[in-house]
């Protein structure tokens, strides 16, 4: 709390509010007042998708990247989901516009909002999301069902050419059916691996898990579950927020797509290849351990100076509730692993443990499947080729779908009578 107290006074020094994404800042005017340093939101929206909307005398309503905060003037307090937060000054209006206080963008956003996180050693609001992606306007990535579809298979929503579908969506009614977030690995500035060794097309990692992603999606609502994904184009998403994102759907499971890379000391790297299927636990051999550390390093795209070398499980420690689906993890990505054993050419290469930041805060069932190595020419021929990638993605539906209907066998009361996905 002192941190950003000694934060806000530098920016209320400075006149100004610096927002800023991978590619450029904006600054964004502050006005003194009795209570501290205020803002207009609307003047975000150069690199936000930020709207105010007045709802009645004094209640307005500030929707930001699929979050609504509701605000009244005079009341120094922000609603968010129903929930009440304290605000250290209320919100006025002035010239007709509403004005907030900064508290709102340095403590309230990076807790509630996607894609943001406050920077409290230079006083800045870091924002995750491409700027380009930003300056659509955005579509809901959630594929939802008519409640009334015979079918039960979600309903397309039309989107406009120009419109990006990257967003977190607002949550609709589950319809008593299975929510299964989709999260397809790096983007934007965050290619992950590049490959293959020793020629071949070249390939990038966010290009091949984007395009698994959409066909695991339609995978998956064909067999009637309703589909989140957190990304649906070229942009980076912050590695929490991706599992903020599945726990505001109220995710029932949360599946990572990813592409393996060979370690340069191995013997022969380029002839590595194969699949494996990850679930959150402290990694236990050397390879696990590689891996979690060539993933977990897309953080340094979002803060390049707090990425460190600390322990990648000490996040986990201080909340307990992850533990409880451990095992269901467990149990998810056997059941992915012996499906894509069943179709893939490379060799099984199990199933394993690691501290990957991107499960961390997803707190339901999670795993991260690595496709293949992107490393050997080959098998990055075949992650590559759209009627291959198709085929991975049925088989990780195909093992999804087999954990959903274990799990309600489980659950449901003696004597039947329960809802099979």
């Amino acid at each position: 709390m002192i941190g950003l107290v000694f934060a806000a006074l530098q920016i209320a020094a400075a006149q100004s509010l610096v927002v800023r994404d991978a590619s450029r800042s904006v600054r964004v005017p502050l006005l003194a007042s009795a209570n501290g340093p205020m803002l207009r939101p609307e003047a975000l929206a150069e690199l936000v998708p930020i709207t105010v909307h007045r709802d009645s005398a004094g209640a307005y309503t500030v929707d930001v990247w699929g979050t609504r905060l509701q605000l009244e003037t005079g009341v120094p307090v922000v609603r968010v989901d129903g929930k009440s937060r304290p605000l250290a000054a209320a919100p006025v209006l002035s010239g007709g516009k509403l004005l907030v206080p900064l508290q709102l963008i340095s403590e309230v956003f990076p807790t509630v909002v996607p894609n943001t996180r406050w920077d409290a050693d230079s006083g800045q609001l870091v924002l995750f999301s491409s700027s380009s992606s930003v300056a659509q306007s955005r579509a809901p990535t959630r594929r939802s069902a008519n409640a009334d579809d015979a079918s039960r298979v979600p309903r397309k929503t039309a989107v406009n050419a120009k419109t990006a579908a990257n967003r977190l969506a607002p949550v609709p009614a589950k319809h008593n059916r299975r929510t299964i977030i989709v999260d397809a690995g790096h983007g934007g500035v965050d290619n992950g691996m590049s490959g293959p060794i020793g020629g071949g097309p070249r390939i990038y990692e966010k290009n091949i898990t984007l395009a698994v992603a959409k066909k695991l999606g339609a995978q998956l609502e064909e067999r009637g579950v309703d589909v989140v994904y957190t990304r649906t184009t070229d942009t980076l998403i912050a590695l929490d927020d991706r599992g903020r994102i599945a726990n505001r759907a109220n995710g029932d499971l949360f599946i990572s797509i990813h592409v393996n890379a060979a370690n340069p000391n191995w013997k022969d790297p380029g002839g590595s290849r194969g699949f494996e299927t990850y679930f959150l636990s402290e990694a236990r051999t050397e390879d696990a351990r590689r891996v979690e550390q060539m993933e977990n390093e897309s953080i340094q795209f979002e803060q390049p100076s707090s990425a460190t070398a600390a322990d990648p499980l000490s996040f986990i420690k201080a909340d307990m509730a992850q533990n409880e689906h451990l095992r269901e993890s467990s149990e998810l990505a056997d059941l992915i692993q012996q499906s894509l054993a069943k179709m893939h050419p490379g060799p099984s290469r199990g199933v394993k443990q690691a501290g990957f930041r991107v499960l961390v805060t997803a707190y339901m069932p999670s795993v991260l499947v690595e496709i293949g190595f992107g490393t050997n020419p080959k098998e990055a021929a075949y992650i590559s080729n759209p009627r291959d990638q198709d085929a991975i993605a049925a088989a990780v539906a195909d093992g999804a779908m087999n954990y959903l209907r274990r799990y309600e066998d489980r659950i449901r009361p003696s004597g039947g009578g329960g809802q099979t996905p």
